[in-house]
């Protein structure tokens, strides 16, 4: 009797296990967007999207303030690259077949406007993170892409014929693999038990928490274009200032914890940066104090700005320049005016540690470059495995352009799973 109900239990396992051409596992913005895309190029792919969560696309909901920073106006694939620490130089092919522009047609075609802010950024002309949901939900339901929620892959394995997983609901077979995770450790793992190297993962675009009085009285002050440079190092940056009850924020705060989070794990996030609020010389800058006390000789210091930098932040950093408050620009002597020049220019702050940036989920780290063919984002190590999105060592500053990494991988793995 315990021959015969092994037997049976056996061929009710080989019976319930449910097979797909294709699985991608993950449902976020990477993995839609290929999953659209490959049932765009052969409407006869059984496609079926796995993703853990009760929902899928939670990170599209929350870029941008929930307005979805679709990508970045990069016209240039060479220019769009600068913005990738890690992955500039293997995207330089892929971005030449898909990036900024296609990606605006895209959504553009499905009648998601699409409008270009100052900065640079993209968003939907609705401000509202939901356009883009609902495009991804109404081409998956048209196209018949099946979508489950709450499963988690447990395992990821391959035999002769086809890869096999299981989640805690059910157990798959599919011809083909899309990983699309995201930052997922225990995926990272899983892909590490089928011999991928995994680069260990750290945090990418933070703020930096600095306990100063020149700025701890001012939280909210920003200031529109500065230039940063990390002290000891080559890594610098240049664009908005924002002082919070922490420390400082920002685009250019951001940008230099993307560029430099390698170096700033290994620091155990503790050095220092030089500020110019000015972005202009020491000497410069001396030079316009001189005329400014010639000028203004009558004037209380601190009640003016004179460069145009918030008024709060001028007083802060005069007050430091040992400046007394009560001062009139006349009175100023040479060591004074040499001091302030210093503040302005090259402000020395001490960063103690890093804080999380509400809009941005990203790290640095991930699938080694190295074992993925760019041609076609698949595996250099295990044919019908692909990959797209930040499951790879793939990060890029904060502006839109994580979410164009996700779309052009996601459309060439599209194009090369559908296409055999």
């Amino acid at each position: 009797m315990c021959y015969i109900f092994y037997f049976v239990s056996v061929t009710f396992e080989l019976i319930k296990m449910i097979h797909k051409d294709v699985i991608i596992i993950g449902g976020g913005a990477a993995g839609f967007f290929a999953a659209i895309n490959i049932a765009i190029n052969n409407s006869k792919i059984k496609i079926l999207i796995l993703e853990r969560g009760k929902e899928g696309l939670q990170k599209v909901k929350i870029s941008g303030g929930g307005r979805c920073n679709v990508t970045h106006a990069e016209f240039i694939p060479s220019d769009l690259c600068s913005n990738y620490p890690r992955g500039n130089k293997e995207l330089l092919g892929p971005f030449h077949k898909f990036m900024t522009t296609d990606t605006m047609k895209w959504f553009e075609e499905r009648g998601v406007e699409m409008k270009t802010e100052k900065d640079g950024r993209i968003f939907p002309v609705s401000n509202n993170s939901q356009t883009i949901i609902d495009c991804f939900l109404d081409e998956v339901h048209s196209k018949k892409i099946e979508v489950f929620y709450n499963h988690s892959v447990k395992s990821l394995k391959k035999n002769d014929k086809s890869w096999i997983l299981n989640t805690q609901e059910e157990t798959f077979s599919a011809n083909k693999i899309l990983v699309s995770t995201g930052s997922n450790r225990n995926m990272w793992n899983m892909l590490k038990g089928l011999n991928h190297t995994i680069i260990e993962p750290v945090p990418s675009l933070f703020s930096f928490n600095i306990d100063d009085k020149r700025i701890s009285s001012i939280p909210g002050i920003a200031i529109n274009d500065v230039e940063i440079k990390v002290i000891n190092s080559k890594i610098s940056s240049q664009g908005p200032l924002l002082i919070t009850h922490k420390g400082l924020s920002a685009p250019s705060i951001l940008k230099l914890s993307a560029f430099g989070a390698l170096e700033f794990a290994s620091l155990g996030y503790k050095f220092s940066i030089s500020v110019n609020f000015l972005k202009i010389s020491y000497l410069e800058c001396l030079g316009k104090l001189k005329t400014f006390k010639n000028n203004l000789s009558k004037k209380r210091i601190i009640k003016f700005s004179p460069f145009g930098i918030p008024t709060r932040l001028w007083k802060e950093l005069a007050v430091y320049s040992k400046i007394k408050e009560e001062k009139i620009w006349a009175e100023l002597n040479n060591e004074e005016l040499k001091s302030l020049a210093t503040e302005l220019t090259s402000s020395v702050f001490n960063v103690s540690g890093k804080s999380t940036f509400k809009e941005e989920f990203v790290t640095a780290g991930g699938v080694a470059l190295t074992e993925i063919n760019f041609k076609t984002f698949e595996s250099k190590i295990h044919k019908n495995l692909f990959f797209a999105g930040e499951i790879l060592n793939i990060d890029a500053v904060t502006g839109g352009f994580n979410f164009q990494n996700a779309w052009t991988g996601a459309f060439i793995a599209s194009e090369a799973i559908s296409s055999n």
